[in-house]
């Protein structure tokens, strides 16, 4: 029964405390050590660039997974009590659902209360694009989509991974994710991180499509418009640069009713509905039921495979 322990344990860890101090969050410690693989990296040809950032990302995923494996098999020997809370404790920092939707309710205090240059402000907590001269609308189409997209990367994902590879599977995804966020992108990085993003790509691609399948399911729960976001879903997924975040994000733009847009880059849906600060608040109920169906999958099959076969 651990794998159900530590699943109701570390969900109720972010539902109470949200997320530890940064100096103990293993995704601090993620990211200084990438830091740190950084500079060497860029002063190389780009074949050379490219080797590097493999195998400082290949190093990497494999120290935080092996790392979270010893702790808690040494744990287990010591205290059975022990290696429960680290466990808890450990995987609880491979998701944050309760900060993403603090960020996202931030923003919209602060377009209700009309400070638009704060809100775009706030908004680098949640993506990376210039939000220096957004809209009103396009600052919530942003954070919508970002809502939508970390579903899967902060909570779908890691529990999924936690479920087929336990604690250090979910390690490794939020090490794979990000050094994604870190240096998966074109630019100065462009070499540097092509295995990581391209690892990310891999091992979202299950997740983004549950989390979409998830979105459509509480669009029809909750009597929004669940046929337009499986209709959105399956003709706008792929309008995105990612082969993985058009899915949600498409889901959840069918759902609401609007249009999501990255200028430059892309649509998703029809804007039947106009972006208000209030379709901050619709998108957060959408993903806060698709996340309670999830847990809901993932406390059965956890049961499923822990029962005693008679």
């Amino acid at each position: 029964m651990d794998i159900l322990i530590i699943l109701a344990g570390a969900l109720a860890l972010d539902l109470l405390l949200g997320e530890p101090p940064l100096a103990l969050h293993p995704v601090v410690w993620m990211g200084r050590f990438t830091y740190l693989w950084e500079k060497p990296g860029f002063g190389m040809r780009p074949a050379a660039q490219f080797i590097f950032g493999m195998f400082m990302t290949l190093v990497t995923v494999a120290l935080f997974g092996a790392a979270a494996y010893f702790i808690l098999f040494e744990l287990r020997s010591i205290s059975y009590a022990a290696y429960l809370v680290a466990g808890m404790a450990l995987f609880k920092c491979t998701f944050s659902l309760r900060e993403l939707r603090r960020s996202a309710l931030r923003i919209k205090r602060l377009l209700d209360d009309n400070k638009l240059g704060e809100a775009r402000s706030g908004l680098r907590a949640l993506v990376k694009r210039d939000a220096r001269d957004l809209s009103e609308p396009l600052v919530v189409s942003a954070t919508v989509e970002s809502v939508a997209e970390n579903a899967c990367d902060s909570f779908v994902a890691p529990l999924f991974y936690f479920l087929l590879l336990g604690v250090p599977g979910a390690m490794a995804y939020r090490v794979i994710n990000t050094l994604d966020a870190m240096i998966g992108y074109h630019g100065k990085y462009e070499y540097l991180g092509k295995l990581a993003a391209r690892l990310d790509d891999v091992v979202n691609l299950i997740p983004s499509r549950l989390t979409a399948l998830l979105i459509v399911l509480a669009a029809f729960l909750l009597k929004r418009n669940g046929r337009a976001s499986w209709r959105v879903m399956v003709s706008d997924h792929a309008r995105t640069a990612s082969p993985n975040a058009g899915w949600p994000m498409s889901a959840a733009a069918g759902a609401l009713g609007v249009q999501l847009e990255k200028v430059g880059h892309y649509r998703l849906g029809q804007p039947a509905v106009p972006l208000v600060p209030q379709t901050i608040s619709a998108a957060l109920r959408l993903i806060d039921l698709s996340a309670l169906l999830w847990v809901i999958i993932c406390f059965g099959v956890s049961y499923f495979v822990t029962a005693p076969q008679t």
